[in-house]
């Protein structure tokens, strides 16, 4: 079968185990049934800004256009920086209205273990779906908040002791740590500063993701459609947001957001 689309972040839920949804131009394909199939990707050279939606030969960072990526809210700093947020004091970045939209909610500070333990911020509607692209085999709550400048306070102060990057080639090699995410929480929650202590949540519950693959390499090496156009291998497993393909390469499809791609299987 050979289907045709714009690479994105693959929706995901989690029945059981957790399940992929890869967008086509026409459907959604159920990608976990492809596993221990051969499955190939090329890059038909073709690039979309995930803003503006127009082609360029490039993108900028993160899926978008240089122009986008400097204007649009979607890319503002308090996406990746929550800290930055200033929504809560009525000031503008680049679309209050978007920005009070996206800041001005609830917001969680979690621990997670994706190979190695790590803290993140995400928004509450988006649990579990932010452990899950991160390739998060364990996660808990440490703190919740109204918006997202509190979150990103408390990550801020919380990255004096602990990671804040997913050790994505340890992850996906299923070298997570030994961690109790329970001693963690008590642990680094007595080290947070005495005016952020009173958003830590007495949530305790451990959430565990048991993600599809067959087989995990032993060493990782990832795949860039830039220098190599396709891929074609047996797809052995799905982890955060990366394809693991027979003999170690994996592919990170958010990190290829924009490109347009022949799928074959």
């Amino acid at each position: 079968m050979q289907l045709n689309t714009t690479l994105s972040k693959m929706p995901a839920y989690i029945n059981g185990q957790v399940h992929y949804l890869l967008k086509t131009d026409n459907d959604f394909l159920k990608i976990n049934d492809c596993i221990g199939r051969e499955f190939s990707i090329e890059f038909v050279g073709e690039k979309y800004c995930a803003s503006c939606g127009n082609q360029f030969t490039d993108l900028y960072r993160m899926g978008f256009c240089k122009n986008c990526f400097f204007t649009s809210p979607m890319a503002g700093e308090s996406i990746i920086r929550p800290e930055l947020s200033r929504a809560h004091l009525d000031e503008e970045d680049r679309d209050l209205a978007f920005e009070k939209g996206y800041q001005l909610q609830e917001h969680v500070v979690y621990l997670a273990n994706s190979g190695g333990l790590k803290v993140g911020v995400t928004r509450q509607q988006q649990v579990p779906t932010r452990w899950i692209d991160q390739g998060a085999a364990q996660a808990i709550i440490l703190a919740k908040t109204s918006n997202r400048y509190e979150a990103g306070m408390i990550e801020v102060d919380m990255k004096n002791h602990v990671a804040d990057k997913t050790a994505w080639q340890r992850m996906l090699k299923n070298e997570d740590a030994e961690v109790n995410l329970l001693e963690e929480k008590e642990r680094l929650a007595g080290l947070l500063s005495a005016d952020l202590q009173h958003f830590v949540c007495d949530d305790n519950e451990i959430h565990s993701m048991d993600y599809p693959v067959e087989h995990y390499p032993t060493k990782v090496k990832a795949i860039n459609l830039d220098k190599n156009a396709e891929v074609k291998a047996v797809l052995q497993g799905i982890r955060g947001q990366y394809l693991i393909f027979e003999g170690g390469g994996v592919l990170n499809l958010r990190g290829h957001t924009g490109y347009r791609v022949k799928i074959s299987f």
